[in-house]
């Protein structure tokens, strides 16, 4: 159950909304890197210390796709240099990090500099960071003193029945022993097969599947990853580039010569740019990028070492 005290915390001013709740006042929608944002961090913490919060658990992480929305431009490393490896290990769902940690990574989000995502702590605690400067706080208790302390810093702290950020989680299968089975049954007749790892969102890896290597594979996928197995690579990459229509957008997937497997979203029009990138390709597919068109062969998500599916893909 998601916290039953919400406040939507922001530097508008009410008296400065419409009718419908549309902000016409001047203040801009993007951090100012400063003491506003500053404000921003130190609400929150003040939500926290009264909800006796000083850990805060990652959910759904994601970075910046080859679409960016926010208001200000991605950075490299999207905005998680410091914070976690270049690899970005620790940064998965189901993560435990401290408050301050938490704090910096509500400030990657005001800056919209690429990273994304929910943090919590079970049905006590939790935080949203929505557009142009809007972040949601949910607690357990009212935190009276946290909504005085807001507006000592010049912010806004207004009740919501919820927030428009709760998640919404999907229902997946769960990557358990059947799987598995599934997957070394349809390598025993395919020899291979191409497995696709979520891990966070617009984050990507890819393996290629067989008898010999399965076991290991499974035991370096990250903590929760989404799980898509489809048909392994095809040797003839020309063949795969020739048989794409006249009109397409595809998720062009490919091992490099130094045998790793890249990816690339791309349409009719880079054709030649296709070409020349998997000019040295060993093997290649094409898949889909629309959703419904994009069905794998078994797709499930990773359990938790206990077995317990907590992932909410």
């Amino acid at each position: 159950m998601p916290p039953a005290f919400v406040h939507r915390i922001t530097k508008y001013d009410p008296a400065d909304r419409d009718d419908h709740g549309g902000y016409q006042g001047a203040e801009e929608t993007v951090s100012d890197h400063g003491p506003v944002e500053a404000a921003y961090l130190e609400a929150v913490s003040a939500f926290a210390e009264v909800a006796g919060v000083d850990r805060l658990e990652i959910r759904e992480p994601s970075i910046a796709g080859l679409v960016h929305f926010g208001a200000q431009p991605a950075v490299e490393g999207h905005g998680l240099n410091g914070l976690f490896p270049a690899d970005l290990a620790g940064y998965h769902d189901g993560a435990e990090v401290s408050l301050a940690v938490a704090l910096e990574l509500i400030r990657v989000m005001l800056r919209e500099q690429g990273a994304w995502c929910r943090l919590e702590a079970g049905d006590v605690f939790a935080v949203h960071v929505g557009w142009d400067q809007y972040v949601y706080v949910g607690s357990d208790q009212p935190c009276t003193d946290a909504v005085a302390r807001t507006r000592e810093l010049g912010l806004f702290a207004e009740p919501l029945a919820a927030s428009p950020y709760a998640p919404e989680p999907e229902v997946a299968e769960g990557a358990d022993e059947d799987f598995w089975a599934s997957i070394r049954t349809e390598l025993a007749a395919r020899q291979g097969l191409l497995l696709e790892e979520t891990h966070i969102v617009n984050a990507t890896r890819w393996h290629r599947l067989t008898t010999d290597n399965l076991n290991a594979v499974r035991a370096g996928l990250g903590p929760r990853a989404r799980l898509s197995v489809w048909f392994d690579l095809q040797p003839d990459v020309g063949a795969v580039l020739t048989a794409l229509p006249s009109e397409w957008q595809i998720e062009f997937v490919w091992e490099a010569k130094d045998g790793t497997i890249r990816s690339v979203v791309v349409d009719e029009t880079e054709c030649q740019e296709l070409t020349a990138l998997v000019a040295d390709a060993r093997a290649a597919r094409a898949l889909p990028v629309y959703a419904d068109e994009r069905r794998p062969l078994f797709q499930a998500v990773l359990p938790d070492s206990d077995g317990v599916l907590r992932a909410r893909w």
